[in-house]
């Protein structure tokens, strides 16, 4: 098996449709599956059960599975090292990050470096999703929690308090909720996730059992704009709160966990060029809001 029909395989094991594979390939769906049936005839082998609800392994499929992971993974290491020996300030890095984080700090970072390296392009994903840096899917991540893979390297960016903030016009309207009401007669808005799960739910440390969750938001950006358009009162990080030019409520009381960024990279990245360079910028733009 040659690496692109390999690539063909992994595509529809992980999508278990053609029309994903074909999407996560760059090709047309009748190409990908014309490529299985020509992958399996030459192997005289069958791969995958077609189902009603896709592509799914035989036995034979998930044992070549494994031996397809093992190419993949070779083949990664060996871009990683070859571009890790890049000492030209130009082409793509991807750098993966939330939608908050991107708007504050790397696109500011990202003009920056625009000016210094203009052939460096940086091609920005910002979303909830984790994006694996091991699978070369992102170049550079930008986010709230530290890996525990021993080939990332990993930096501490910042490490910010969470309080508790409204709107100037919602003070006015509806006044400042009182500790120990648990939010009786206030307006909340919650980051989704927080709901999801069996633990009562607080806003630093405050139970919000007698408030009304007016909106719950899938991203950090999004529970920014609710809270700064006044529909409630809502957590976020203090630095955040402040930029957005909103009022800290109850200012003696945080969040027991802080809110942490870490910048991460592989290992076979970290030298080069135009990767460094952005590291660069990126890491600039934290220390001057933290100056």
């Amino acid at each position: 098996m040659n690496w692109d029909d390999a690539r063909v395989f992994l595509a529809v094991c992980r999508e278990s449709t053609l029309r994903g594979a074909a999407r996560v390939l760059g090709v047309d769906q009748a190409t990908v599956g014309r490529r299985v049936t020509a992958l399996e005839k030459s192997l005289n082998a069958t791969l995958f059960l077609r189902t009603s609800d896709g592509y799914a392994l035989t036995a034979l499929g998930e044992a070549a599975l494994q031996a397809v992971e093992k190419m993949e993974h070779s083949a990664l290491e060996l871009e990683r090292r070859i571009q890790g020996l890049d000492d030209r300030l130009t082409g793509t890095v991807r750098v993966s990050t939330t939608d908050s984080l991107a708007i504050d700090f790397l696109i500011p970072a990202i003009a920056r470096l625009h000016e210094q390296h203009p052939d460096v392009r940086v091609q920005l994903d910002a979303s909830t999703q984790m994006l694996s840096l091991a699978k070369r899917e992102a170049d550079i991540a930008v986010r709230n929690a530290r890996p525990d893979n021993p080939d990332l390297i990993a930096r501490r960016l910042a490490r910010w308090p969470v309080g508790l903030f409204a709107s100037q016009a919602y003070i006015d309207a509806r006044g400042v909720p009182e500790q120990g009401s648990a939010f009786e007669g206030h307006d909340l808005v919650v980051y989704q996730p927080y709901l999801q799960g069996n633990r009562e739910v607080t806003l630093v440390g405050e139970p919000i059992s007698r408030g009304r969750i007016v909106a719950s938001l899938g991203s950090s950006l999004l529970l920014r704009r609710s809270i700064t358009a006044g529909l409630g009162v809502g957590e976020m990080t203090v630095p955040m709160g402040e930029r957005d030019g909103l009022v800290r409520l109850w200012p003696e009381r945080s969040r027991p966990q802080t809110y942490e960024v870490w910048l991460v990279t592989h290992a076979d990245l970290r030298h080069t060029a135009r990767v460094r360079a952005v590291i660069e910028q990126i890491v600039e733009a934290f220390e001057t809001e933290q100056k």
